[in-house]
């Protein structure tokens, strides 16, 4: 029994060790998050670069879904490194004073941004083209948009499908997701 509560502790101990720590701001930091100055249009030109798609996750200090998602869903290994391969991801505070530049050029706290983009849930989740013209926000640009906390399973089916662009295709999301969840399973 002794052993195996040793197993159990370093198990414990090692996952903690792989989740997201928290920041000053009370919201977790994956090592796959940017640091940027919020310029959307200068994010989307960096992300272009690398040959990444942006994404903007917008979160809020307390929120136990981002809790969730960010101890069980991107620390999975497979979904950690697709997103470090894949995206440019900009962390957005949903109570937060850092200044945020849309696309259209307006400027303002993120917490005035956030409202201003309508959203009301965290985590939630931006996906963006690579070409977004200078006279439409975020939320007009989005592709996707994935409001909440999901398992590992849709959130990587997400992602894959935003690398792929399904939003393209006649495959609707719940579809495609339905699709790949039997094909993972078989």
């Amino acid at each position: 029994m002794r052993r195996l509560l040793t197993i159990l502790t370093a198990f414990l101990f090692a996952f903690q060790l792989q989740a997201a720590e928290l920041g000053d701001d009370g919201l977790h930091k994956a090592p796959w998050m940017r640091d940027t100055f919020k310029d959307l249009g200068e994010d989307l030109a960096e992300a272009n670069a690398e040959g990444k798609r942006l994404m903007i996750i917008v979160e809020q200090r307390g929120c136990i879904y981002c809790k969730k998602m960010h101890e069980e869903v991107f620390v999975v290994p497979e979904i950690a490194q697709f997103i470090e391969d894949n995206f440019f991801v900009v962390q957005i505070n949903m109570f937060g004073d850092v200044e945020v530049t849309d696309f259209d050029g307006t400027a303002l706290p993120e917490k005035d941004m956030v409202k201003r983009w309508g959203a009301l849930f965290t985590p939630n989740i931006y996906f963006f083209p690579e070409e977004v013209g200078d006279e439409v926000t975020a939320t007009q640009a989005a592709v996707v948009n994935m409001p909440g906390a999901f398992g590992r399973h849709t959130t990587f089916n997400m992602l894959n499908w935003v690398i792929e662009k399904g939003y393209e295709g006649d495959e609707p999301f719940q579809k495609y997701h339905a699709r790949k969840f039997e094909e993972q399973k078989g």
